[in-house]
């Protein structure tokens, strides 16, 4: 039986003292996030932001002549509108669905108007923040620098710790498009993980066989992103869940 959809289901939200979250409580409104809905255009005025429970949304760049690469991931541990409360109400950078789920989206104005309350919100928010800059800046580093197979390796372990299952529905040419590489280099790639017995892969579907060997053969990447989120959102990682009610 599938679980009730709940705002308990994003690590920030779940984080919020219940006097912080009863202010947004009756302002978040649960949608259906689809894979390969965009929810921000480059360039293009933020609406709401969005707080993932089930979906993980894809950040990417978008070149002139239509080229694409991924520059962070969002999923259950954070949001989707950081411009909003940092100053600005545009952003650079698409952002597309990749795995397709639910989440809770709330108007700018009620985001910005709760951060600059300087409550436990604001906090958190600005901790995600830096933690999010991390994950931005060790993905240049690692697609600069690390082979595609380590390179997916790092996006897997990534993309697994937002799953609740180690299944995942993507396609080659998805993945390839995000990481910023050529077909070809992931199909090879993807083809030596699953002859170590680290996945299989079929037809659009990757199972992880075995989440340790991928470990062994990612980069250095993957811990420095998920030790710095470890270490500034221990505070929502070891949260108390309180009972909600369903918002929607």
């Amino acid at each position: 039986m599938d679980t009730p959809p709940s705002p308990n289901q994003n690590h920030l939200l779940a984080a919020l003292p219940t006097a912080e979250f009863e202010l947004i409580a009756p302002h978040l409104e649960l949608v259906a996030m689809p894979l390969g809905e965009v929810l921000y255009e480059s360039g293009g005025q933020l609406q709401h932001a969005y707080f993932p429970t089930t979906a993980i949304v894809s950040l990417q760049y978008l070149t002139e002549n239509g080229a694409s690469s991924e520059i962070a991931g969002v999923g259950n541990e954070g949001l989707l509108g950081v411009p909003l409360f940092m100053g600005g109400n545009t952003t650079p950078s698409r952002a597309i669905v990749y795995t397709g789920g639910h989440g809770y989206r709330l108007k700018a104005q009620i985001l910005t108007q709760e951060f600059q309350r300087a409550g436990v919100l604001q906090h958190l928010l600005l901790r995600y923040t830096q933690a999010l800059m991390t994950q931005v800046a060790q993905t240049a580093v690692c697609n600069r620098h690390h082979s595609v197979e380590q390179q997916l390796c790092r996006w897997l372990l990534l993309t697994l710790d937002r799953l609740s299952s180690n299944e995942l529905t993507m396609t080659q040419e998805l993945i390839a498009s995000m990481i910023g590489v050529r077909r070809e280099g992931i199909t090879e790639a993807a083809g030596h993980l699953q002859q170590a017995g680290y996945i299989r892969y079929r037809r659009g579907h990757i199972t992880v066989l075995d989440r340790s060997g991928l470990e062994s053969s990612v980069c250095e990447c993957y811990a420095v992103v998920k030790n710095e989120f470890d270490r500034l959102l221990s505070d929502a990682r070891n949260r108390q869940e309180r009972p909600l009610a369903r918002h929607g």
